[in-house]
């Protein structure tokens, strides 16, 4: 029994169709056809009743589907063990937000590579969103990400509460000027829309950007306002051409840190990682 097999007949349980299935696993409906009949053949017996576009599970397919889960849990666990090798070898795949890797991530991964040379790191940038998804889907084995995080299958250490502020050109007046927002996902992009409810803008138009820089650099020429962490503003190369504005501690200070899963055998590097965060952050105070 192939793991490639559990994993399909997995998906096509849990999205309820073959087309959802094959989206999911980036490929062809005709290769998860055929993986779910040679799985049938090989056990002999039928896992799922076809019914219109979509799919049920047949009794033997429900009782497939809880060792299937194991099975796949104990190849997840098995591969993270491999992966660590200790600490001094193998990889170790790290998310975070753009914002989170301007201020703190650089000296924290030179710290982690000092004590660890042989560790093989993989970093991938995205918005709280997608990067939640993607521990979830085991596509990374960490993210420092804007919380709070309230999930069955997720720990969430708090590192830091961030301070956001409203940020516009010096000289400009942010009421009269539109949102300039990351894109949607972006733990910020709620507290901004919310931000520019509570103080009544006149503006209620949003541009969206990719990039912190490129946010930045168009509310320094006065293209719009935003609300980004206070240190990331002062850190920034266009400093000298904003102004910034307290907003309510309900919406400007957000929990930050480390979301990975709790379920499987715990990653001792993640935390050595935690820890060089910590660092770098106490040298960016």
């Amino acid at each position: 029994m192939e793991l490639l097999a559990l994993r399909t007949f997995e998906a096509v349980a849990d999205e309820g169709g073959i087309l959802a299935a094959s989206r999911k696993l980036n490929t062809v409906q005709s290769n998860v056809t055929n993986r779910i009949r040679r799985l049938e053949e090989e056990l002999g017996t039928e896992l799922f009743f076809r019914s219109g576009r979509g799919v049920e599970l047949a009794p033997a397919g429900r009782v497939l589907l809880d060792y299937a889960r194991r099975m796949l849990s104990l190849e997840r666990q098995t591969a993270a063990a491999v992966r660590q090798l200790g600490e001094d070898a193998g990889e170790l795949r790290i998310g975070a937000m753009e914002t989170f890797t301007a201020l703190h991530l650089p000296s924290a991964l030179r710290d982690l590579r000092q004590a660890h040379p042989t560790l093989e790191l993989r970093i991938r940038t995205d918005t709280s969103a997608v990067l939640i998804d993607k521990v979830l889907a085991h596509k990374l084995d960490c993210a420092f990400i804007a919380g709070p995080v309230v999930h069955p299958a997720l720990q969430f250490d708090e590192l830091v509460q961030e301070e956001l502020v409203q940020v516009f050109a010096a000289g400009t007046d942010p009421l009269l000027s539109p949102l300039i927002l990351f894109r949607e996902g972006c733990a910020y992009r709620a507290r901004a829309i919310a931000l520019q409810r509570t103080l009544g803008h006149t503006r209620t138009d949003t541009m969206e950007f990719g990039t912190l820089e490129g946010i930045l650099g168009c509310v320094s020429v006065g293209l719009g306002w935003t609300l980004m962490p206070r240190r990331v503003v002062r850190q920034s190369v266009h400093a000298p051409r904003l102004a910034i504005r307290e907003v309510p501690a309900d919406i400007g200070v957000v929990p930050t840190g480390m979301v990975y899963r709790k379920t499987e055998t715990p990653l001792h590097i993640l935390e050595t990682l935690a820890q060089a965060v910590v660092h770098a952050m106490a040298g960016n105070t």
